[in-house]
């Protein structure tokens, strides 16, 4: 079996080449220059569509990129996927696309109200796919990974570790919310899963950790991966979101969308792809955090 990956030169995609490569799948990236062309692909194959414009947190983009890449591109790619004899096409999109903030569980049977241009831009995408006719012996998969972490990994998550790294308080200890994470082991498992068998259905999946954490055990857990005493404190929110807006106009690494990220409740169901697997995920959360913890400590 022939695996076509865009956006392979990212966290996820070298992530996923390796996994891939180490269960002796052959692996044929797709550069981002080839796509702006004709492209070929090849009869017995799947194609996993990783490339795209991530949520930006310094708001320098322009909400056009969003469009012009997330959609666009997969518009393109999906269409080529429709005429080829490519058998699967794997979607990775985003639970944003669904919702950017939520006081529930989140399952696939929320109707969509993203309110960010990325979130747009994912949905736009999904529908694009759900709306075309199927070829018979074809099938799409629309997965919807929440926060993924993993070795390499440069988000959020590292300049938390970064801090606990430093021994440096965490000021944060008073907000108490709970959210779902993704170890990249776990979803290159899913992707792994869906190219090598026939029995999943198609369709839209979230895909998640089995436990949702809160912040403090995050850190932790991060702490315990570095070999750190966890330090946590309890400054009362009111003052920190005085600071985050301060963060704000002063262009502080504490901003309000960063402390909205750091603190807000985003809790994912699993459930629909692990039925659907008929397996269990290779990493429970807390595992899938200590081993990224100790991959930034020996980066």
């Amino acid at each position: 079996m022939l695996v076509h990956i865009t956006g392979s030169g990212g966290f996820v995609g070298q992530n996923l080449i390796s996994f891939l490569e180490s269960s002796l799948l052959q692996v044929q990236p797709i550069p981002r220059s080839q796509l702006a062309g004709d492209f070929p692909l090849n009869g017995n194959s799947v194609i996993v569509h990783l490339a795209g414009k991530a949520h930006d947190l310094k708001n320098v983009a322009g909400p056009e990129e969003y469009y012009e890449v997330n959609f666009g591109l997969t518009k393109k790619l999906y269409d080529a996927f429709l005429k080829s004899d490519a058998k699967k096409f794997v979607f990775i999109s985003s639970v944003k696309a669904v919702v950017d903030a939520l006081d529930f569980t989140l399952t696939e049977d929320m109707v969509p109200e993203p309110q960010t241009h990325y979130g747009k831009s994912k949905l736009m995408a999904e529908d694009y796919i759900r709306s075309q006719p199927l070829p018979e012996g074809k099938s799409y998969y629309i997965l919807r990974p929440c926060m993924v972490h993993g070795p390499g990994n440069k988000g959020n998550l590292n300049l938390l570790y970064q801090l606990v790294a430093r021994g440096i308080p965490y000021p944060l200890a008073a907000f108490d919310n709970m959210r779902s994470f993704l170890s990249v082991d776990n979803l290159c498992f899913v992707i792994k899963e869906i190219i090598d068998r026939d029995d999943i259905p198609g369709g839209t999946y979230n895909v998640a950790d089995d436990e949702p954490l809160s912040t403090i055990e995050l850190i932790r857990l991060l702490s315990e991966a570095g070999g750190k005493t966890p330090r946590l404190w309890n400054i009362p929110g009111s003052f920190v979101r005085g600071l985050a807006r301060l963060g704000d106009r002063l262009h502080l690494p504490l901003t309000t969308e960063r402390l909205q990220k750091l603190t807000e409740n985003y809790v994912v169901s699993n459930e629909k792809i692990k039925l659907a697997l008929k397996k269990d995920l290779p990493l429970s959360a807390r595992e899938g955090i200590i081993k990224t913890g100790r991959a930034f400590k020996n980066a």
